[in-house]
């Protein structure tokens, strides 16, 4: 790309640093990293969990594990997609 062309993407090319993308894609998605953050305590739990699953079998307890931590990432989601169509169509609307 030579110097005499226009940046196609100028906005993405001015952060620097890989954190500061990172932070500024949080800031436009924050229920990724609620996500994220949530399948991982889901996770987290069941693992601890499956030392005092009783006489459960492992398959079912790894099935639960997965549906609830499925669930969770499910439901962040929704909750961004709810949010990001509320601020697009309620509090900004078209003129």
């Amino acid at each position: 790309m030579s110097s005499s062309q226009e940046s196609v993407f100028p906005e993405y090319e001015t952060d620097t640093s890989q954190t500061s993308k990172l932070l500024r894609k949080f800031k436009e998605t924050p229920f990724v990293p609620i996500g994220m953050a949530g399948f991982a305590v889901v996770v987290g739990y069941g693992l601890y969990k499956l030392k005092h699953r009783g006489d459960m079998k492992m398959s079912l307890h790894l099935i639960h594990m997965r549906v609830a931590a499925q669930g969770f990432v499910v439901g962040a989601i929704t909750c961004g997609v709810l949010y990001s169509m509320f601020q697009e169509y309620v509090v900004k609307p078209k003129e």
